[in-house]
């Protein structure tokens, strides 16, 4: 089959995958799936062939998103049921006062998405916000985007979230890389986007707290756990990945150190161990029985179920790509561009992301096709990091009506569209590009 016709298949499959799950609202797990078996066929693969590309693509990708993915909700789960997640914001703002609560607010969000959900986060979080407002009597943007920009910032960029675990799994990217970039990416964006941006958008929309949203103040059966606590169960599993990364760099493969920390810092270890100490330190030792700490961490399960699966399936895509031939003409008609490898990887997932609003399918979608390049130009180490981050940045991009993030942020601040717009999506889009121009900084000297 020609070239010109494989790459004709690929854009349909592409097309009709967005008409799937745009037009007729069919999951995308099921839509992924489905473009991958017509795909395939429709490239001349065997039948039998393209079911053991599927099982071999779903298997190897779920091999290891699965289990990271899975510890980081049962871990995510205990913190934010013990209240880990409001200790952290009510030090954070003591620590740099009300005048500087928006500072507080960014970093709170910063450190609490590292390990839970974004939306699961903004909704601990957001009676603080409106505490704020009504005291002060100043726009609820002014806190609330700060909060928001930094929940979204490590949402997109900072393992163990499951965004950057998929993209980073898809293309073989080392984690130690993804959250040490991540980290350099998302300060300054959510510094940005945050702080600086909510000054600016809050003379401009005066929000209030909507009439509708009388929440109650959360009642935690136990004291609150310690600020120290809290922030060194968050920071453990990403010390010890960034250790095994470092380590791999400057010693020697026999060396004994080395040995030990790549045992440690790998993510199925290191992420088991800080799980564990959750379970604990937030979970036994301040009260809950085994059978209480089981059902938590049972109760951070649900949520995953289908962010793995959408994962899984975008590895069967990938893999579809791979074993049809197609993945190859795409990528040498990439690597025949004038564009550098981690600008075509933003806009590869911005357009996905534009076309049908999940950040997670835009990622995943985004992963697969960029994938064979990597192969064709050889591309290893950190510069994979980077793409990782570029692929994050654009899937994170000019969020609007079709993303779920977009009207749940308009709801609990009790704006219109047009507001939600000038507020919201603007923020997400300075992440984004922040998160680009950092990611193509850093590959020039990588590169």
């Amino acid at each position: 089959m020609s070239d010109q016709m494989l790459i004709l298949i690929a854009m349909a499959g592409i097309f009709l995958l967005l008409f799937l799950v745009i037009r007729t609202k069919l999951h995308a797990f099921v839509a992924l799936l489905l473009v991958s078996l017509i795909v395939g066929i429709a490239a001349g693969m065997p039948l039998n062939e393209v079911v053991s590309s599927m099982q071999s693509g779903m298997g190897g990708t779920l091999g290891f998103v699965a289990v990271v993915v899975g510890l980081g909700a049962m871990f995510g789960q205990m913190l934010e049921v013990s209240g880990g997640a409001e200790r952290l914001a009510q030090t954070m703002i003591k620590k740099f006062g009300q005048d500087k609560a928006q500072w507080s607010l960014g970093v709170t969000g910063f450190l609490v998405a590292i390990p839970v959900f974004f939306d699961v986060g903004f909704i601990i979080l957001v009676p603080i916000v409106y505490g704020l407002a009504k005291k002060t009597g100043k726009s609820l943007l002014y806190y609330g985007i700060p909060l928001l920009a930094g929940l979204a910032v490590t949402h997109s960029f900072i393992p163990p979230t499951p965004g950057p675990i998929a993209v980073a799994e898809l293309i073989g990217a080392d984690l130690g890389w993804v959250i040490l970039f991540g980290a350099i990416a998302g300060v300054p964006a959510m510094i940005i986007a945050g702080p600086l941006f909510a000054r600016y958008i809050s003379k401009k929309l005066h929000v209030v707290v909507p009439d509708y949203m009388n929440l109650e103040d959360v009642e935690y059966d136990k004291e609150l756990p310690s600020f120290k606590l809290v922030t060194s169960i968050i920071m453990i599993p990403l010390v010890l990945i960034l250790l095994n990364t470092v380590s791999g760099v400057l010693l020697e493969e026999d060396n004994l150190a080395r040995q030990i920390l790549t045992f440690l810092g790998h993510p199925f270890v290191a992420l088991t161990i800080a799980t564990i100490l959750t379970f604990i330190f937030l979970g036994t030792r301040r009260g809950y029985s085994r059978q209480e700490v089981q059902d938590i961490a049972n109760k951070g399960l649900e949520p995953a179920g289908i962010i793995i699966l959408v994962t899984g399936a975008g590895g069967v895509f990938k893999q579809i790509l791979i074993d049809s031939g197609v993945g190859d003409v795409i990528g040498n008609m990439m690597a025949g561009s004038s564009l550098p490898p981690i600008l075509l990887a933003f806009l590869i997932a911005a357009a996905v992301r534009v076309a049908q609003g999940s950040a997670t399918v835009s990622m995943v979608t985004a992963a697969g096709l960029i994938s064979p390049l990597i192969g064709i130009l050889g591309l290893e180490g950190p510069v994979l990091g980077l793409i990782v981050i570029a692929i994050a940045s654009g899937a994170t991009v000019l969020s609007h009506v079709n993303d779920s993030g977009f009207w749940l942020v308009g709801r609990y601040f009790g704006m219109n569209v047009k507001d939600t717009l000038k507020s919201w999506t603007v923020m997400e889009t300075l992440i984004g590009l922040v998160g680009l121009a950092v990611a193509l900084v850093l590959g020039i000297f990588i590169t």
